[in-house]
């Protein structure tokens, strides 16, 4: 109970930095939901159809429910959560940033023969190697190594020694699946309605739709949440299915998103949320 003070101080210097914060409690795990938000009954995250956080002011929704309100973080009902819990997570993916979790020794090796040098964060077991730069979450994408980022929470441990170096290519990998040993995979494209081709795959045509919804997020005036959404849901009902789409073609639409004010972490929600709505 002594430590609460602490924590909420630690909470709200970490949301000052737009970093999302949530309480953890004993054995590092999130607040369970409310009996009103069992079963994602009240619509909210991340399962949601639509976009925007759920309306409920407890923390629920494990790692959706970190923030960067200090309003909320301080509130009556955080406070008696925080009272109860054992330690501070982030929302790394929130923040911008990717986190490799190493987790024994022959892990920190690994990292420090393959992946450049950026912040280390040391945690009871291991190391953290923080990233800029938000990705897909995956656990055990190596022996020891647990990638967190998008989606995911970590605990806070400190701010760590070393500049944060920008997120590799190297890392990004680590979360691409492989074809078993000795089998192909066929790729599937989708029919379509007149025959012929799929056009997805042809530079101009996708290069032309990702240029046009850039184009409508940084026109938009009003309403830039719903229209970042909107058009993540368009690109995605088009270029969603046939594989053609890179990290670098999200990439792209976030900038331009975060460029009319939207947060690393809004983005992440919006494409999450269009996916779900498209059953991707």
């Amino acid at each position: 109970m002594t430590a609460a003070p602490a924590l909420l101080d630690t909470a709200l210097a970490l949301a000052a930095h737009s970093v999302p914060v949530l309480p953890l409690r004993a054995g590092k795990v999130p607040f369970g939901n409310c009996p009103a938000c069992t079963g994602n009954a009240c619509g909210g995250r991340p399962n949601m159809k639509t976009p925007g956080p759920c309306a409920c002011p407890v923390p629920c929704h494990g790692w959706a429910a970190a923030t960067t309100h200090p309003r909320v973080i301080g509130s009556p009902a955080w406070r008696r959560a925080w009272r109860e819990a054992a330690a501070v997570a982030y929302h790394p993916g929130g923040a911008g940033l990717t986190v490799v979790d190493l987790d024994s020794a022959q892990a920190i090796r690994w990292a420090r023969q393959t992946l450049p040098a950026t912040r280390i964060v040391p945690t009871t077991r291991g190391e953290h190697w923080l990233y800029q730069g938000a990705m897909q979450s995956a656990n055990a994408v190596r022996p020891g190594v647990d990638v967190k980022s998008a989606m995911q929470y970590a605990r806070w441990l400190g701010p760590g020694t070393g500049t944060v170096t920008a997120l590799p290519d190297v890392v990004r990998a680590l979360t691409v699946k492989k074809p078993a040993a000795g089998r192909t995979t066929a790729v599937t494209v989708p029919a379509l309605a007149g025959g012929g081709a799929c056009p997805h795959r042809t530079p101009a045509y996708l290069e032309r739709g990702i240029a046009m919804a850039e184009q409508r997020i940084t026109a938009a005036r009003e309403a830039v949440h719903a229209t970042v959404y909107r058009t993540f849901l368009a690109v995605l009902s088009t270029h969603g299915r046939c594989g053609c789409l890179t990290d670098a073609h999200v990439a792209r639409l976030f900038t331009a998103a975060q460029a009319k004010g939207e947060s690393a972490r809004h983005c992440a929600d919006a494409w999450t949320n269009a996916r779900t709505q498209l059953g991707l």
